[in-house]
């Protein structure tokens, strides 16, 4: 977590607190004072008037990206193209009488708008987003784990969910990320979240990260997972590029 500069004009502290939105998908009020060298204060008026333009959900403690509502604007996507190119590496690894587990997200969404019409296979899902998304597939059975549901990101969470997953062998888990790190691995910022994923990807012989580039190298405060947990690391680059000459050394496929 790194301060930015300081005495930044508000619509500037702004558009810094949206890229981490759109980076992140949620941020906490206490790391966004932080990183800015700004009160609590400020950072809960900033927050406040962006949501009430619209632009990200206030939660306690911190905002959460909208793009986890299921009226969420496609065309409204950070990053589309990138997460185009990504759905698109990830749809090749989904075969044919496939159990496959998936979380929720933008490049989850555009990952099943990509899934072939005549394909025939069982998606779980904690994402009520993802669920919806999939009924309107003519031929995938879908099974929503559902529990306790976190209103605002619509995600099931707690122990009956984890209980229902733990029972499932799956064979791939696709699962995007709000912070990836060569050293860290996979993290998060929230705790329930982060649960769910680990019994997700327990449950799943093959597990496939999904996430653009730009969050390479960044970090959160909950560990996920080790890179070395991870099967495939899809982002929109090609896997030759440079960046990824540490990452490669963890036995991972980079599509």
């Amino acid at each position: 977590m790194h301060q930015v500069q300081t005495h930044l004009l508000k619509r500037e502290r702004q558009a810094f607190i949206m890229k981490q939105i759109n980076l992140h998908n949620r941020v906490l009020s206490a790391d966004l004072g932080l990183m800015l060298n700004v009160s609590e204060d400020t950072i809960r008026r900033d927050l406040n008037e962006l949501a009430e333009l619209g632009e990200l959900v206030k939660v306690h403690g911190g905002a959460l990206s909208k793009s986890y509502h299921y009226d969420y604007a496609s065309n409204t996507t950070y990053a589309l193209p990138e997460k185009t190119i990504i759905a698109q590496k990830a749809v090749t690894l989904i075969e044919e009488g496939m159990y496959v587990m998936v979380g929720g997200g933008t490049t989850v969404r555009e990952l099943v708008r990509l899934l072939p019409q005549d394909l025939k296979a069982t998606f779980f899902t904690v994402s009520l987003t993802t669920a919806l998304q999939l009924c309107d597939h003519p031929s995938v059975e879908v099974i929503f784990l559902g529990g306790k549901l976190i209103k605002n990101s619509q995600i099931s969470v707690g122990g009956e969910v984890i209980s229902r997953v733990n029972d499932i062998n799956a064979d791939l888990c696709i699962l995007g990320t709000n912070a990836i790190d060569v050293t860290e691995g996979i993290t998060d910022s929230d705790l329930e979240a982060v649960q769910v994923k680990k019994a997700m990807m327990k449950a799943s012989k093959r597990t496939a990260i999904v996430t653009i580039s730009e969050k390479l190298g960044s970090m959160q405060r909950l560990r996920v997972c080790d890179l070395s947990d991870i099967d495939f690391l899809i982002t929109e680059l090609i896997p030759t590029d440079p960046v990824f000459s540490n990452y490669d050394q963890n036995g991972l496929i980079i599509l």
